[in-house]
C-alpha cells in the first residue's frame, strides 16, 4: 500500500501546522496580558518627602533620554578598551621591537600573553564574562605577534609562506584547546576555526604545488570545516565552519572545473574529474543534517560538480562539436538521483542541478534558432532576388559563417524536447517516481507540455539550416510546421491545455513570419508561402469553437488577423507582379479592408469580429500611404476608405465611431482632389456643400436637442474653413483673409452666444490662424529687430510667472474645460 502524501511531506506539513499553533498561542497570550494591564488599576506613587515637590510639580520641556543599559555600556567599553590594548600591542611589535634586546623583548611578549591568557579564568570563576572576552580577544592578538616575532627572531630564513602555514595550524590547535579548557569565552573556537583554513592553502602555495593540489587543499580543508560543522561545539563554530567550507568549497570546485574544461585529452581530464566528484562528496556529507536552504544548495553543487567531472572526461574524448551534448547526456543521468538514498532537500538540489544543465544547453543552441528567425530580415532589401547557392543558409544570408559550431543545435533540442514530452505524456508516473523528492503539481504538467512543443518546433525549424538542405525544403518545413502547430492549438483548445494551446499560438505565429520573410527571396514561393498561411490561419479562426474561455476568444483573434496580413501581403505582391506604380497598387490594397468590413457584418459581434476589422483598418492606413505620391489617386482611395467606413457605420455598434470617419475621409478626399485640381477658390466648390451641411444640422437639432454641435455642424463648417484657411495662407491678397476673419469672428460669436462647441472652437481656430497670418510679417520684423538675448529672457520670464501661478492656471483650465464640456 502506498503512503499518501510521502511520509517526509506528511511530517513538514505537521511541523508548519504547530508552528502556526506556537505563533497563534503567543498572540493570544501577550493580548491577555495587556488586558490584564487595563484592568488592573494604577499603582499610587509614593508621597514625596515634605519639603520637596512631588512628581508633577516639575516637569521639563524637553523629553528625557532613555537610560543607556548598564550592559550595553559595559560591553562598548570593553570593546574599546581591548581594541586600544590591541593597537598598543601591534604597534609596540611593529615600532618599539627594535631598541630592546633579545631577551627583553621575549620576555615582554611572553609575560604580557600569558597574562592575557590566565587573567580570563580568573574573571570567569568571579563572574566578569565581558571582561574576559576582551582579554581573551587581546590574548588571541598577541599569540598571532608572538608567531610573527618568533619567525623574525628565530627562524628568519624560513620562507614566510610555510612558516605561516605552520603557524596557522598551531595556532588553531592551541586556541581549539583554550576554547575548550575556558568554555564560556566565545571567540577562541571560532578563531581556530578561521586558523584553519589557511592551513593546506598556505602550504601548497609554499611548495609551488600544481593547480589540481591547490584544489585538492581546497577540497580537503572544506572537507574539515564540514566535519566541524557538523560536530562542532556552538552556533558560532559551527556557522564560521559553515561560511569557510562554502568559500573553500566553491574555491576548489572552481579552479577544477577550469582545469577539467581545459584539458585535451581523457588522460590529463581524470585528475580533475576525481577532484569535482570529491567535491561533490564533500558537499552531500557537509549538508546531509543542515536546514533546507543550505541542503537544497549543497545538493545543487554536488550535481553540478558530477556533471562537469565526468563530462569533462567523456568531452575531451568526443569531437569538439558535441561538448555540450555529452555535458547534456551527463545531466539527464542526474535525473536518476530521485532514487538515491539522499535527503529530501538535498535530493532537490540535486534535480536543480540536472535542470540547470539542461537549461544551460538549451541556450547554447539558441544562437542557432536566432540566426535561423532572424536571418531572412537582412534579405527584406533584396526580395524577389533569387537564393544564393539555391541552398537554405544562403536564403538566410548565412552562407559565409562558420556553422559547425551550431550543427548540434537539432539534436540539444529535439532530445530535450522528446524527454519533456515524454513528462507530460506520462506525468502520473513521473509524479510516483520523484515523489520521494518532489511533489510537483499541474501546472508543472502544463510548463513541460509547453516546453516540450516550443523546443521541439525550435529543433525543426533549425535542422533544414544545420543540414544546409535546399530552399524549397527549408521553406517547406517551415510552413509544414506553421500547419502542424495549428492543429495542435486548435487540440490544446479543445482539451482545455490552456500553457500547450498558448505555446502553440505563440510558435505558430513565429513561425508564419519567419516562413513568410523566407519565402521573399523567390517570387512563387511567396505566393505559394502567403496563401497557405491565409488559408491555414483563415481554416484555423473558423473551426475554432466559440466559447467563453481566453485562450479560445485570443485563439480566434490571433488566427483572423493573421490572416488578414497575409492577405495583404498577397495584395501588396500582385501589384508588384503586374509592375504597376506604387500608387497605382493601392486600389488593389483596399480589398483587403473591404473584405474585412463583409467579414465584420457577417460576424455581427463574435469574440474575432474588432481585431479583424482593425486589422483590415491598418491595410486601409497602408492602401493611403502607398497612394501619398499621387493626389488624384490619394484622393480616390480616400474616397474608397469612406466608402468602407460609412458601410461599416450602417451597424448600429459601429455607427458612432464609423461615422465620423466616414465624415471625415471623405471631406479628405475632398480637399485632396480641389487641391490636385489646382482650384484657387475652393469656396465655389466647398459652401454648395456646406450650405445643405447646415441646413440638415438645423433640422437634426431641431428633431434632437440633445445631439452634438459636432454631429450636426461640425462636418459642414469644415469642409469651407479648412481648404479656405490653406487658400488664405497662400494667397497674398487681403480680400480673402478679411472675409475668412470675418466669416470665423461671426461664427465664433455665434458659437459663444448659442453655447455651440463645434462653432466657438472651429471659428476661434480659425480666427487665431487668419490672424497669425496677417501679423506673421509684423511679427517677423519685430523678432529681427530685437537683441537675440531678449526672446529667450522673455520666454524665460513667462515660464516664471506661470510657475509661480500654476495651481491658479490650472484652475483656470478645468474652469476652461467644464465650460466647453456643457457646450453642445
Amino acid at each position: 500500500m502506498e503512503h499518501v502524501p510521502p511520509p517526509a511531506e506528511e511530517l513538514a506539513l505537521l511541523d508548519r501546522e504547530l508552528a502556526r499553533l506556537d505563533a497563534r498561542r503567543m498572540q493570544l497570550l501577550t493580548r491577555r496580558a495587556w488586558l490584564l494591564s487595563v484592568l488592573q488599576p494604577p499603582a499610587t506613587p509614593p508621597a514625596a518627602p515634605p519639603g520637596r515637590p512631588g512628581p508633577a510639580a516639575f516637569t521639563p520641556s524637553f523629553p528625557s533620554a532613555a537610560p543607556v543599559p548598564p550592559r550595553s555600556a559595559q560591553n562598548v567599553l570593553l570593546t574599546l578598551g581591548g581594541l586600544l590594548l590591541t593597537i598598543a600591542a601591534i604597534a609596540f611589535t611593529l615600532v618599539s621591537w627594535g631598541q630592546m634586546g633579545i631577551g627583553g623583548r621575549s620576555a615582554v611578549l611572553a609575560l604580557v600573553t600569558v597574562a592575557a591568557l590566565a587573567t580570563p579564568a580568573v574573571l570567569l570563576r568571579r563572574g566578569l564574562s565581558s571582561t574576559a572576552e576582551s582579554l581573551g580577544a587581546l590574548a588571541l592578538v598577541l599569540m598571532v605577534l608572538d608567531a610573527y616575532a618568533l619567525h623574525r627572531v628565530a627562524a628568519p630564513d624560513t620562507g614566510g609562506l610555510g612558516f605561516a602555514s605552520a603557524a596557522s595550524a598551531v595556532l588553531a590547535v592551541l586556541w581549539a584547546a583554550y576554547g575548550l579548557a575556558l568554555g564560556k569565552l566565545r571567540l577562541p573556537l571560532p578563531m581556530a576555526v578561521v586558523s584553519v583554513q589557511f592551513t593546506l592553502v598556505l602550504w601548497t602555495w609554499a611548495v609551488g604545488a600544481q593547480a589540481s593540489v591547490f584544489a585538492g587543499a581546497l577540497l580537503l580543508t572544506a572537507a574539515l570545516d564540514c566535519a566541524i560543522a557538523l560536530r562542532g561545539k556552538g552556533v558560532a563554530v559551527r556557522t564560521t565552519a559553515a561560511v569557510g567550507g562554502c568559500l573553500a568549497g566553491a574555491a576548489g570546485l572552481l579552479v577544477a572545473l577550469a582545469l577539467s574544461v581545459t584539458a585535451g585529452t581523457p588522460a590529463a581530464a581524470v585528475a580533475p574529474g576525481a577532484l569535482l566528484l570529491a567535491g561533490a562528496a564533500v558537499a552531500l556529507f557537509g549538508v546531509w543534517r543542515a536546514p533546507k536552504e543550505f541542503a537544497v544548495a549543497g545538493g545543487l553543487s554536488a550535481g553540478l560538480a558530477v556533471v562537469a567531472g565526468v563530462g569533462g572526461v567523456l568531452r575531451a574524448g568526443a569531437a569538439a562539436d558535441w561538448s555540450v551534448p555529452v555535458y547534456l547526456l551527463c545531466g539527464l543521468v542526474l535525473l536518476t538521483a530521485v532514487r538515491a538514498p539522499l535527503p529530501r532537500p538535498a535530493g532537490q538540489g540535486v534535480l536543480w542541478a540536472s535542470g540547470v544543465v539542461v537549461a544551460g544547453s538549451v541556450l547554447s543552441a539558441a544562437p542557432a534558432v536566432g540566426m535561423t528567425l532572424m536571418g531572412p530580415v537582412s534579405r527584406l532589401t533584396a526580395v524577389w532576388s533569387g537564393v544564393p547557392q539555391g541552398r537554405a543558409r544562403g536564403a538566410l544570408g548565412l552562407e559565409g559563417m562558420e556553422w559547425s559550431q551550431l550543427s548540434t543545435a537539432p539534436v540539444i533540442l529535439l532530445v530535450v524536447a522528446g524527454l519533456t514530452g515524454a513528462a507530460y505524456r506520462w506525468w502520473a508516473w513521473c509524479v510516483r517516481a520523484a515523489g520521494a523528492v518532489v511533489s510537483p503539481g499541474a501546472a508543472w504538467r502544463g510548463a513541460a507540455g509547453a516546453s516540450a512543443l516550443v523546443l521541439g518546433w525550435a529543433g525543426l525549424l533549425v535542422l533544414p539550416v544545420s543540414l544546409d538542405a535546399p530552399y524549397a525544403v527549408a521553406v517547406a518545413v517551415q510552413a509544414l510546421l506553421v500547419a502542424a502547430l495549428l492543429a495542435v492549438t486548435v487540440r490544446a483548445v479543445r482539451l482545455g491545455a490552456g500553457p500547450v494551446a498558448s505555446a502553440a499560438l505563440v510558435c505558430a505565429v513565429v513561425g508564419a513570419v519567419s516562413a513568410g520573410t523566407l519565402s521573399l527571396a523567390v517570387e512563387p514561393a511567396t505566393y505559394g508561402v502567403f496563401g497557405a498561411l491565409l488559408v491555414l490561419f483563415g481554416a484555423a479562426a473558423v473551426v475554432t469553437r466559440a466559447d467563453a474561455a481566453r485562450v479560445t476568444r485570443l485563439m480566434q483573434a490571433v488566427s483572423a488577423c493573421a490572416a488578414v496580413v497575409c492577405a495583404m501581403v498577397l495584395a501588396g505582391a500582385l501589384g508588384a507582379s503586374l509592375e504597376l506604380a506604387t500608387y497605382r497598387a493601392a486600389p488593389l490594397m483596399l480589398v483587403v479592408p473591404t473584405v474585412t468590413v463583409l467579414l465584420g457584418a457577417r460576424l455581427r459581434g463574435g469574440p474575432p469580429t474588432l481585431p479583424v476589422e482593425l486589422t483590415g483598418a491598418v491595410a486601409g492606413v497602408v492602401a493611403v500611404a502607398m497612394a501619398v505620391p499621387d493626389a488624384p489617386f490619394l484622393a480616390l482611395v480616400l474616397a474608397l476608405c469612406g466608402v468602407l467606413a460609412a458601410g461599416t457605420a450602417v451597424r448600429a455598434e459601429r455607427r458612432p465611431a464609423a461615422g465620423y470617419l466616414a465624415v471625415v475621409l471623405f471631406v479628405l478626399a475632398t480637399w485632396v482632389r480641389l487641391s490636385a485640381s489646382d482650384v484657387s477658390a475652393p469656396e465655389a466648390y466647398t459652401l454648395p456643400v456646406t450650405l445643405p451641411a447646415l441646413v440638415v444640422g438645423v433640422l437634426r437639432r431641431r428633431r434632437d436637442p440633445a445631439a452634438s454641435s459636432w454631429t450636426a455642424y461640425g462636418a459642414g463648417l469644415a469642409a469651407t474653413l479648412v481648404p479656405s484657411v490653406f487658400a488664405a495662407w497662400a494667397d497674398p491678397s487681403w480680400v480673402r483673409p478679411l472675409l475668412l476673419g470675418l466669416a470665423a469672428l461671426v461664427i465664433t460669436l455665434a458659437g459663444a452666444r448659442l453655447r455651440l462647441q463645434a462653432l466657438l472652437l472651429l471659428g476661434g481656430a480659425v480666427l487665431a490662424m487668419d490672424a497669425l497670418h496677417e501679423l506673421a510679417p509684423y511679427v517677423i520684423q519685430v523678432v529681427g529687430a530685437l537683441p537675440r538675448w531678449l526672446p529667450p529672457a522673455l520666454a524665460g520670464l513667462l515660464l516664471l510667472v506661470v510657475g509661480a501661478t500654476y495651481e491658479q492656471r490650472l484652475r483656470d483650465a478645468r474652469r476652461v474645460k467644464d465650460a466647453l464640456g456643457r457646450m453642445r
